[in-house]
């Protein structure tokens, strides 16, 4: 019975083992990682941003933010760890040591008339025949007469002095901390633990397996549905222009499921009169169109005219219901478009090619949802090939805004961002009716706009020149650099209510044929990581060549050298392939005959700007207007290839060309 209630009395103790072993790391591996991500990630300071309250979180908003499941869960059971170890503290636990001198009350060495004294005395309160007490006769068999048994029997005094007890050595007893009811298998006790195993060891890994079948048949790795998958793939098409783009993204599996209410109706129909113009309906058959439009499933009328309303920034009007399913319907954006431009770049063809063109109509979107800018402000207007967009995503800018700028000779973004601070603060105060506040957020922003620089090299491992049927490698060096010298840096996105990374995606496409060769998300790390990424990527590269150590090396340490030392960036490089002779023998090209690189480099530091291939033609752009892609077809006659590698964020606006 001893050795139960010692059992019983370790189970707190092994309840508590269980829940902290797994609870305190994890607990500081999300702490860590949670003030490593503040300290990493810089957001806004202008007005515009400060005034949207997105990144000045109320106590209210806070507490929203914390209650997720995982961090309740977390903070209820660092609740049940505290109230655990004050139980455990105050509870006794403590092993009693058998003391016979303490037990009879007397001081080590007596005599033993001493010692008889004493037992007589204790055996006058303790004793059966004098107290009926069953606690007081078990004190009395244990303790009282074993106490002077060890002091006055020769054997137990020995048996004492040797082992600590009485009768002698005793053994190990060995138990499970459980509690004391759940040992008495005798009972009825023995179905509660029968049914603890059962529900253990068979209904908690069957229930866990269960819900995560179900969780996986329905979603992917990245929490979008199976079915938008399915919808995407089926409804993504090799010339599917950048306007076109909207209808099938609106398609998720997740937009169909928001529910249109009566109620929402009258809304609807007055974010129909504000964004009308953006739906790409037929003017000459206006009202025909607009039938067409609204016998279309209600959920996809819901979706495209909410995130047309997100476009236009006309939401201030919607319902409160409206609001809640706009707000749902931003939140799932990035990762629905991150799998929509999957579903694009894919392999298609045979030659096991993606798309270029719906690439970057996701692209396009992409940047238009995190900036709130109409897609059809990509359209080139007057001189500019551009549109207004790209400047939409300065603070205070509108469409009059830029009309006035331009009056002044500036028709880009990249001309506007290329003039000096002073000058484009007296442009913006003496012209376009900024005040000095006004004009510094626009500074501010400009400062946290990436600038990407690409540097591309083609070789041909240990061979001068290229030949038809040559295996070329090709080097990227991209490099990402800001005003105010950070390396990562949250977006200035007012409108779009949630903090949003920038994205960016590297893409090795033909523009001439629609194909794209590579693609990879690129994340632009500090300088102590990309020195090691870039040092293990030279050093596969060049150990599958077959270079030597001493290659290697010196590789190595340019590649290091380089790292040491935002916006649509495009950048030209054109490969002289010469054609093989009879004999098999190399023609070898001089390099004055290659272009050089930064010949045809090109950047365009604007996020959002969409300077895509020279062969691309906007969805927007006029026939006249489109003077892009004369030097981006491929001239296989005289032997010259030219490809298209193009880098494009997706989300943070920021986007890099190469061509």
């Amino acid at each position: 019975m001893a050795a139960a209630e010692e059992n019983s009395a370790l189970f707190p103790i092994f309840v508590l083992t269980m829940i902290a072993l797994p609870l305190v790391p994890y607990t500081f591996v999300n702490l860590y990682l949670t003030f490593r991500k503040k300290s990493q990630n810089i957001n806004c300071r202008c007005s515009v941003c400060f005034r949207s309250g997105k990144y000045r979180k109320s106590i209210f908003r806070r507490i929203s933010n914390f209650s997720t499941y995982s961090n309740l869960t977390v903070l209820l059971l660092w609740v049940v760890v505290v109230l655990l170890s004050f139980y455990i503290k105050h509870i006794n636990t403590e092993i009693q040591i058998f003391e016979p001198f303490s037990i009879l009350g007397l001081e080590p060495g007596v005599s033993e008339p001493e010692i008889k004294k004493a037992y007589r005395k204790l055996s006058i309160l303790y004793h059966p025949d004098k107290n009926p007490d069953p606690e007081a006769n078990k004190y009395f068999i244990d303790y009282i007469s074993k106490a002077y048994q060890a002091l006055t029997d020769p054997i137990s005094r020995e048996n004492f002095e040797k082992y600590g007890h009485p009768d002698g050595r005793q053994g190990i007893q060995m138990g499970i901390a459980l509690p004391q009811f759940l040992l008495n298998i005798d009972g009825a006790s023995g179905g509660i633990l029968l049914l603890g195993i059962v529900g253990v060891c068979i209904i908690l890994p069957l229930t866990i397996a269960v819900i995560y079948l179900s969780r996986s048949s329905k979603y992917t790795g990245n929490y979008v549905m199976h079915h938008t998958m399915y919808a995407y793939y089926h409804f993504m098409k090799p010339s599917l222009a950048p306007s076109k783009v909207m209808e099938v993204f609106i398609r998720a599996a997740e937009y169909m499921e928001i529910p249109v209410r009566r109620t929402d109706e009258e809304s609807l129909q007055k974010l129909f009169v504000l964004v009308r113009s953006e739906l790409n309906l037929d003017l000459r058959n206006i009202r025909q169109e607009q039938a067409k439009f609204w016998k279309q499933h209600p959920a996809l009328v819901k979706s495209e005219l909410l995130i047309q309303a997100h476009l236009t920034r006309e939401t201030a009007e919607l319902s409160p219901y409206l609001q809640q399913d706009f707000k749902k319907m931003l939140a799932l954006a990035p990762r629905l478009l991150e799998e929509l431009i999957k579903m694009a770049i894919i392999p298609r063809t045979q030659q096991g090619h993606g798309w270029l063109r719906p690439a970057i109509g996701v692209v396009e979107l992409s940047q238009s949802m995190i900036q709130a800018v109409p897609l059809s402000a990509r359209k080139a207007t007057g001189g500019s090939s551009e549109g207004y967009g790209p400047f939409l995503q300065l603070p205070h800018f509108t469409e009059s805004v830029v009309k006035k700028i331009a009056r002044k000779k500036v028709r880009s973004f990249q001309d506007f961002r290329e003039m000096k601070q002073q000058e484009r603060a007296e442009l913006l105060t003496q012209f376009a009716g900024f005040s000095d506040a006004e004009a510094q957020d626009v500074e501010i922003v400009l400062e946290m706009m990436p600038s990407i620089l690409i540097d591309l090299t083609c070789e041909t491992e240990g061979e001068e020149g290229i030949q038809e049927g040559d295996i070329v490698t090709m080097q990227a060096w991209i490099t990402l650099r800001r005003w105010n010298d950070s390396i990562r840096a949250l977006p200035h996105a007012p409108y779009f209510p949630y903090e949003k990374e920038e994205n960016f995606w590297l893409l090795l496409a033909d523009a001439s044929s629609n194909d794209v060769w590579m693609s990879q998300k690129v994340n632009f790390m500090d300088e102590a990581t990309a020195i090691i990424a870039a040092s293990k990527a030279i050093q596969e590269l060049k150990e599958g060549s077959g270079a030597s150590a001493k290659e290697i090396k010196i590789a190595v340490k340019e590649a290091i050298n380089r790292v040491k030392s935002g916006c649509d960036a495009k950048s030209n490089v054109k490969l002289k392939v010469l054609k093989r002779t009879r004999a098999g023998t190399r023609n070898i090209v001089s390099t004055d005959e290659v272009p050089s690189l930064e010949d045809g480099a090109e950047d365009e530091d604007e996020e959002g700007d969409d300077e895509y291939d020279d062969d691309y033609e906007s969805e927007y752009s006029e026939d006249d207007e489109d003077v892009r892609g004369k030097d981006a077809q491929g001239a296989v006659a005289d032997g010259s290839v030219h490809d298209d590698a193009k880098g494009s964020s997706s989300d943070g606006g920021s986007e890099s060309d190469e061509n």
